[in-house]
């Protein structure tokens, strides 16, 4: 196909390496293949593709070291290889690509130094180096990019003076966090030595450096010989009903003990305690010698799978550690050790959402008072965590399966392996993570990651409740149509239409309530994200005042009851 101009095959499943043949398509101007399980090295015939303006290949596995022949493809404006095990050190190359704008090469293993070529590109609006292994310190021509409006260098081993430009003057802590002695413009750093104090900080930063080094390796001698375990502290507020009976108090924190416990209970992982599989591990049941009964999340091991279920790992204890609230699952703790790596939630007696829809048998006890009430518990969850929680926190991978409920049907947001922090005066772009069929849209085109991708998976798992499966056809028909026949589509529609007929139609004050749980989620699925609503807006508009129509028009029947998107309260 050689006047291809656009070759998308992003956010598919597909394995094996990238072919060499791509040099054959020269009229080549946008390639994604994003959000993969591509392997292999990133083949240098790419290079020939001079035509080139943008390359996504993030969130795949890809190794080896980036090809230096990338350096001809000089039309590119976004080159984005985030999310892979690529190595070696940055292309000196890349300076030639004169026409970039955004440069996203994070959490990969890239090593050495900065090259200063990469200060060549003018035009550059966006990098993102975060989480690799670069050191020394950040090249002087970083002085001249004037264009640079946001840049992450987080979680490397940098070391130096900043550069006195916009991008970092405008930025916070977090784009430098986790370097070993950056110094500079941003406030929270400390101020870079004049030439003077240099000869006499040298010693102190040495003893900076010795001091700590000398007591790790004290602390790796002591415990040497034990499993690295560790306790998520747990807030100081008592749990819904008053009880601060804390199990974990029980071991008085033996960390050897609950590793040894927790081995026991499930006879080593046995697979007959696996409760669940997802895309980094398994879900396992554990009764403790306590009597209390945990869900013990392990990772998985393969080589193939083991760092990017170790990114997840670190993902979800970040989140966890960082929102407390009724409507998402507690984590206990997490252990991480040469033989296994776990986390410790609590155990929720009726399983996932999907689990209950999809049980004919436990789906006749799971009315519709109990499906309003998994609604509002997360959507009080996702409000939580897009507006209260600083910086804020997208989970991007609500869905049914991780959705749990406890035995009253109070939801538990769950499984925060994919979540991400937004960073203010960041970007925010980043490889796709979710399930398919809830994701949103928009990021078939686009990576950038905030709450509106949350709020649409929220909508459609919504309505998932309502209807008792997934609602991919009604939602594929409306999306299908143009956006004046779409809505007249939807007003002809019968709520009765999309209720689950498993169990009987909801009447009187409950009637109403489904009523607005519809409206609310044919709202969040919006193909347009701007026009969807936050969740605070939601979630205020439950608590405030309950339900805005708590009954059913009177004389109205259920048949005549059009989809609540037409419905004007």
């Amino acid at each position: 196909m050689t006047q291809l101009h656009i070759l998308d095959l992003s956010s598919n499943n597909l394995f094996g390496e990238i072919p060499k043949e791509l040099e054959m398509l020269s009229s080549l101007l946008e390639l994604s293949l994003d959000g993969n399980h591509l392997s292999g090295y990133i083949p240098r015939e790419i290079g020939t593709l001079s035509n080139l303006q943008r390359i996504n290949i993030a969130g795949n596995n890809l190794s080896g070291l980036i090809p230096g022949h990338l350096g001809h493809c000089v039309n590119l404006q976004y080159l984005n290889f985030s999310g892979n095990n690529l190595d070696m050190s940055i292309p000196m190359e890349i300076g030639n690509l004169r026409s970039l704008q955004n440069l996203d090469l994070s959490q990969n293993f890239l090593a050495g130094e900065i090259p200063g070529q990469l200060g060549l590109l003018y035009k550059l609006e966006i990098l993102n180096l975060s989480h690799n292994h670069l050191s020394g310190s950040i090249p002087s021509t970083f002085d001249d990019m004037a264009s640079l409006t946001s840049i992450d260098i987080s979680y490397n081993e940098l070391e130096g003076p900043l550069p006195n430009i916009l991008a970092f003057r405008n930025a916070t802590i977090e784009v430098v966090r986790g370097n070993k002695g950056l110094c500079g413009v941003i406030a929270s750093l400390d101020p870079c030595t004049t030439t003077m104090s240099k000869g006499k900080n040298k010693h102190k930063k040495l003893l900076l450096i010795l001091i700590p080094t000398l007591g790790c390796l004290l602390l790796l001698v002591v415990g040497a010989s034990s499993i690295l375990c560790r306790r998520v502290r747990k807030t100081e507020a008592s749990s819904v009903d008053g009880s601060n009976e804390n199990p974990w108090a029980i071991w008085s924190f033996d960390g050897r003990m609950v590793y040894k416990n927790i081995i026991e209970a499930t006879e080593e992982f046995d697979v007959k305690y696996c409760i669940g599989v997802g895309g980094q591990g398994c879900v396992y049941k554990a009764q403790l010698q306590t009597g209390e009964i945990v869900a013990v999340k392990k990772l998985k091991e393969a080589p193939n799978v083991k760092m990017a279920s170790r990114k997840a790992f670190e993902r979800e204890i970040h989140a966890l550690t960082s929102a407390r609230h009724r409507n998402i699952v507690n984590l206990y703790g997490f252990c991480s050790s040469s033989r296994h790596s776990f986390l410790v939630y609590e155990f929720l007696e009726s399983g996932s959402l999907k689990d209950v829809l999809s049980n004919d048998q436990r789906i006749t006890t799971f009315d519709w008072n109990k499906r309003v009430k998994v609604v509002k518990g997360v959507a009080c969850a996702l409000s939580y965590m897009h507006h209260e929680c600083s910086p804020p926190i997208i989970h991007r991978d609500i869905s049914s399966k991780n959705i749990l409920l406890d035995e009253q049907y109070e939801a538990h947001v769950s499984d925060f392996g994919t979540a991400k922090v937004l960073k203010p005066y960041s970007s925010n772009w980043t490889s796709f993570a979710g399930t398919f069929g809830y994701a949103a849209p928009e990021l078939a085109y686009t990576m950038e990651v905030n709450e509106k991708c949350d709020i649409y998976s929220f909508g459609v798992t919504t309505l998932e409740v309502i209807m008792g499966r997934h609602p991919g056809d009604l939602i594929s028909s409306l999306a299908s149509l143009p956006s004046s026949s779409s809505s007249n589509s939807i007003a002809s529609c019968s709520l009765k239409e999309v209720l689950d007929q498993r169990i009987p139609n909801p009447e009187g004050n409950v009637l109403g309530e489904v009523a607005f749980v519809t409206k609310m989620a044919f709202s969040c699925v919006s193909p347009k994200p701007d026009h969807r609503p936050s969740m605070q807006q939601l979630s205020r508009t439950i608590s405030a005042h309950g339900l805005i129509m708590p009954t059913a028009p009177e004389g109205i029947k259920l048949e005549e009851l059009v989809d609540p998107t037409c419905f004007i309260y």
